[in-house]
């Protein structure tokens, strides 16, 4: 199943495919809740947009890589609507209690390593790769990229986490105020500390080739996105 390596530098509950599903299923509502209010849903509206300027009435497909529970791929597609875009989302999952929860959420999902996507070359419009970067180690997130660029038509966003003790701190506070489940109180400072600067996540997509941008968004987000060369 899996072609990429973990990041070494902690452990988060989704990075083992054998979790008990029902801690799955709690920290996927967590990080739904967290998408929302803490800035995942805007800085990924950030690069569609920056992606699909001038794309009004066409029909696009959208491959979510680590789709969760499929939250993000279906908020697209309403903000797609509003731009006159009709988007198609499919996902795509490797923790198999995630898969799970997608496609019973409608979403059409395969069960898949991002590092050997099961979708031919120019297969889709659009990849979006949120907030699973932080999970891997530099090599597979430069293999990762390249699979994105492989099966991508119109381009790439790549969506994550920016280190920061404010926002661990911002986080720890919030996370438990809004009621998150333990295990996604814990694995959001993980993933925090795991994040990147917007330097050292530009520097990942040069060394995989790639001329893209990196955006510093709020909620302590980065968003890298480019175009696929015709």
């Amino acid at each position: 199943m899996s072609t990429l390596a973990l990041n070494r530098h902690g452990s988060e509950l989704l990075d083992d495919l054998a979790a008990d599903p029902r801690q799955v299923r709690e920290s996927l509502r967590s990080i739904q809740r967290a998408n929302r209010f803490f800035g995942g849903w805007p800085a990924v509206r950030f690069g569609l947009a920056k992606l699909l300027t001038d794309r009004a009435r066409q029909s696009l497909t959208l491959l979510d890589v680590g789709t969760g529970m499929g939250d993000l791929p279906f908020l697209a597609r309403r903000w797609a609507a509003r731009a006159d875009i009709t988007l198609t989302p499919i996902g795509l999952e490797r923790q198999p209690t995630a898969a799970r929860v997608a496609y019973e959420s409608g979403l059409p999902t395969m069960r898949a390593c991002g590092g050997a996507l099961p979708v031919r070359d120019r297969g889709v419009d659009v990849v979006l790769v949120s907030q699973v970067a932080h999970h891997l180690d530099r090599s597979s997130i430069i293999q990762l990229i390249h699979e994105c660029n492989r099966v991508a038509r119109i381009g790439v966003v790549m969506a994550d986490l920016r280190r920061s003790l404010l926002a661990q701190i911002g986080y720890a506070v919030g996370s438990r105020l809004l009621g998150f489940d333990r295990w996604s109180v814990t694995d959001g400072g993980t993933s925090i500390q795991r994040g990147f600067t917007a330097k050292s996540l530009l520097n990942l997509v040069r060394e995989a080739g790639v001329h893209g941008t990196v955006h510093r968004r709020p909620g302590a987000r980065l968003v890298a996105w480019w175009s696929i060369a015709p």
